[in-house]
């Protein structure tokens, strides 16, 4: 399986970095789980749908982050990717921290990159 970054991700991923310093050990641990269920798993990483688009588009709901202690998984960090089936291949589009509502995702990024 092979992964990529937008542009953007890598930005906001460097904003939450300066914050929470175990962020890129994390991503790797997320990487190792996603080779084993790109696809999602119900209901830590479900499928975005409604989006008008082909691609298979995920939010990851239950990202451990080490550095914000006593939360788990439960730490408000999400990440969004595609998993592009065709070429085994994982591109994570966005990363952000959530305290509230669930609904933040970029739409006008994921359209940017996937709409047809």
């Amino acid at each position: 399986m092979e992964f990529r970054t937008v542009p953007e991700f890598d930005s906001d991923r460097k904003k939450l970095l300066r914050k929470y310093r175990s962020l890129e050990d994390d991503l790797e641990l997320l990487k190792k789980i996603l080779v084993l269920y790109p696809r999602g798993f119900p209901p830590r990483i479900y499928r975005i749908s409604n989006l008008g688009i082909e691609t298979e588009i995920y939010k990851v709901k239950h990202f451990h982050c080490k550095a914000l202690k006593n939360k788990g998984a439960m730490s408000g960090i999400r990440v969004v990717y595609a998993f592009l089936k065709e070429v085994s291949m994982i591109e994570f589009i966005e990363i952000y921290y959530n305290e509230k509502d669930d609904t933040d995702c970029s739409k006008e990024r994921i359209g940017k990159y996937y709409s047809k």
